[in-house]
């Protein structure tokens, strides 16, 4: 099976010096996050974004996918769907990065929700650390095991909104508490007010965290 998505080059033109992948929630599709790159091409403009949709249609939501199949946050079923649909991913990040010639350092996960999931999940056991984990408004799936399956400690920043009546703010307490369990831990923000969305906040802090690990730093003449 293979995913693709919608996909913005760096501002500046040229060969990416570093890459974002997107990953949406559930019912969704690649063009609801790809909006974000035009926010932080800014400060990334030689950054590449794509965003791809997920492997498997959302019966009854006409252009919304899924990475698995979702009725309630069973911490079981999770589980299983994340690890169903991980090698799917895991083989997205491997021909993007051979695509555009980068390794994991120059790459950062972006999730939101379901994404989210995804995005700690592969992150966290792929043998080549990326860059950098963005999540938004999600859940660690797994964390019990986790101690045992990490394979790489990238740097993470898990922002939710308080106001969230999908996934309530807790989970990202939790996926702190859990990861840090782990041996590994986490940045954390709330965003008041703000449902299960990405606020004008989250937008800012995440795009100041991901320019922080892959904004390619200036050589001054001499």
């Amino acid at each position: 099976m293979f995913i693709d998505g919608p996909r913005v080059p760096p501002a500046r033109g040229g060969k990416p010096d570093s890459l974002v992948v997107f990953l949406h929630g559930y019912g969704s599709n690649g063009a609801d996050l790809i909006e974000f790159a035009s926010f932080w091409a800014h400060d990334l403009p030689g950054t590449a974004f794509v965003s791809p949709n997920a492997p498997e249609p959302v019966p009854q939501a006409p252009g919304g996918y899924q990475w698995f199949p979702i009725t309630e946050l069973d911490s079981r079923a999770m589980e299983q769907g994340v690890r169903a649909a991980a090698p799917l991913l895991d083989r997205f990040i491997d021909r993007e990065l051979e695509r555009h010639g980068l390794d994991a350092s120059r790459l950062a996960l972006v999730g939101f929700s379901q994404g989210t999931m995804m995005a700690l999940h592969v992150a966290l056991r792929r043998q080549a650390p990326v860059a950098a984990v963005l999540g938004f408004s999600g859940v660690l799936v797994g964390g019990h095991r986790l101690k045992d399956e990490m394979r790489a400690k990238p740097p993470i920043l898990l922002i939710h909104g308080d106001r969230d009546p999908m996934i309530p703010v807790p989970a990202m307490f939790d996926a702190a508490e859990a990861l840090a369990a782990s041996g590994h831990g986490a940045q954390w923000h709330v965003s008041y007010g703000i449902p299960h969305s990405i606020g004008p906040d989250g937008v800012e802090r995440g795009g100041a965290f991901l320019a922080t690990y892959l904004k390619t730093p200036r050589i001054s003449a001499r």
